[in-house]
């Protein structure tokens, strides 16, 4: 596997892999991988020959109070697990290779990303949109792989390419959780053993609010027990718990035709975790 900090020095070698007739996939992440990135990494290996992954802790998505110098680096770990995984190149530019001096462009992806994350923190977004479109433009890959458990990101980045012509396809892989079904989560470090075993009630309280929509129970009042349940397990505070249209992130008041999905925020100790479930109505409710 290669490790590659320049950009110049990458798309010489993404120009390798073209001229051989290959295939890429490319896996953005901020880094301190765990079985959930390597999943990405797994997915594009099936749909594409060769597999970038670029690690690169985004500035412009932090707020000014938020993590950033708290989140946890760890790039010599998380190498070997790439090159056991079969990754090509690993992208890890420092931050003046990605913003050099004099960067003065934003993207901005209207209405998706103005809800749920993008209200709670604002700019977030638009963060994401830039980074992610200028991995897309560096690296130039048939495919990006996006984990289902950030589902707002998914959805902006799918509006995104969408929006301006991008030419490669843009594949969500199913959200990977732990034995307690926990997503994982690179944040998930903040918490201490107590707080992990709490932490559990978010995608149990998620599950039997997205059970009870699908019954036809009202979905004011599912989401509303969701949220006691979470306040009990001493989640504070509670950012959103909210069913949405799957890919505009309307709000949805039934489950109908399009599909829905049931979204939450919430801080646990040192951790906002966030979590997602699909909801589909129940067959014995579909007449």
């Amino acid at each position: 596997m290669q490790i590659i900090r320049e950009l110049g020095a990458l798309r010489a070698a993404v120009r390798e892999f073209r001229d051989a007739g290959k295939r890429i996939a490319l896996v953005p992440t901020m880094g301190a991988l765990h079985a959930g990135h390597l999943a990405l990494v797994e997915e594009g290996l099936r749909r594409a020959d060769a597999v970038v992954t670029s690690i690169f802790v985004n500035p412009k998505q932090f707020a000014p109070h938020e993590d950033l110098e708290l989140y946890p680096r760890r790039e010599r770990a998380d190498a070997q697990l790439l090159e056991k995984a079969g990754c090509a190149i690993l992208w890890a530019p420092p931050v003046e290779e990605m913003y050099p001096d004099g960067f003065a462009t934003t993207v901005s992806v209207s209405g998706v990303s103005e809800v749920l994350d993008g209200a709670a923190r604002p700019g977030h977004f638009d963060g994401v949109a830039t980074v992610v479109l200028k991995l897309f433009n560096q690296v130039a890959p048939d495919v990006a792989m996006f984990g289902e458990k950030d589902w707002q990101q998914l959805a902006v980045v799918r509006r995104m390419a969408a929006d301006l012509d991008l030419e490669l396809d843009i594949v969500g892989v199913p959200t990977v959780r732990d034995d307690q079904g926990l997503a994982l989560s690179s944040r998930n470090a903040y918490l201490t053993e107590e707080e992990l075993l709490r932490a559990r009630a978010l995608p149990r309280a998620l599950g039997e609010a997205a059970a009870a929509i699908g019954r036809g129970e009202a979905v004011a009042g599912a989401l509303a027990a969701a949220v006691v349940r979470l306040t009990e397990a001493g989640f504070d505070p509670i950012d959103y718990v909210s069913l949405r249209d799957a890919e505009t992130l309307v709000p949805a008041e039934t489950i109908g035709e399009r599909p829905a999905r049931l979204l939450a925020a919430a801080r646990m100790g040192g951790a906002r975790l966030i979590d997602n479930l699909p909801v589909t109505i129940s067959p014995s409710n579909d007449k």
